[in-house]
């Protein structure tokens, strides 16, 4: 049988490209310090172990789940910009990219058709990127509030790409959920927890696609 050539690959962002996990953490912290404690380590748990999930479920998931509390879109957007305000302070720093990921980006960007696909804000995802200057290694950037397995889906329809040329690269059940309900490999990186999902990679320079 002809073994199948990738041509495409989607990446998370958050874990995968850029280390802004405790970042964001602290963000969340940040953000609901008038709370009491317990419950803001409970939505600094729950960005942990839900790294592919946008902002906006996250705080709507602190009112609905933890608060138990009914929240308006209205409310939700309003701290979503406050949230972006308090990230513009700590995202937006060179160091923060992942060097390996960056490396194989780098060499590789010519060989495969690369997309974006996070749970990032969109128009901040995309001014970081400008920012840090890896914009230009991506055919398209997507963030949300649309869902990750709706971008998935909308790229492979506009650009027609054949599903069995296309892996997703991810740290996160979301990324995973997103592969899997659009029929995509996907490719676990820097979670442990993901190697019994499949292919891992567990250093960029040593990944077979």
């Amino acid at each position: 049988m002809r073994r199948l050539v990738i041509k495409t690959i989607f990446w998370d962002f958050d874990g995968v490209i850029i280390d802004s996990m405790k970042i964001k953490g602290d963000g969340f912290i940040e953000l609901f310090q008038n709370h009491n404690l317990a419950e803001v380590q409970m939505i600094k748990e729950y960005h942990y172990t839900n790294g592919g999930v946008s902002r906006f479920d996250k705080i709507k998931y602190f009112y609905n789940e933890i608060l138990n509390q009914e929240i308006s879109n209205k409310k939700v957007l309003k701290l979503a910009n406050m949230f972006s305000c308090i990230m513009k302070k700590k995202l937006f720093d060179r160091a923060n990219l992942i060097q390996e990921s960056l490396l194989f980006i780098k060499k590789n960007y010519t060989r495969y058709n690369f997309h974006i696909v996070s749970g990032s804000e969109h128009d901040e995802l995309s001014n970081l990127c400008k920012y840090l200057e890896i914009d230009n290694y991506f055919i398209s950037i997507n963030g949300s509030p649309i869902k990750k397995n709706i971008l998935v889906q909308n790229i492979i329809k506009n650009f027609g790409y054949n599903k069995d040329e296309i892996i997703l690269i991810g740290d996160s059940m979301t990324d995973y959920n997103a592969a899997k309900k659009n029929e995509i490999r996907f490719y676990g990186y820097n979670n442990i927890e993901l190697k019994k999902y499949g292919n891992y990679i567990k250093k960029f320079q040593d990944i077979k696609l």
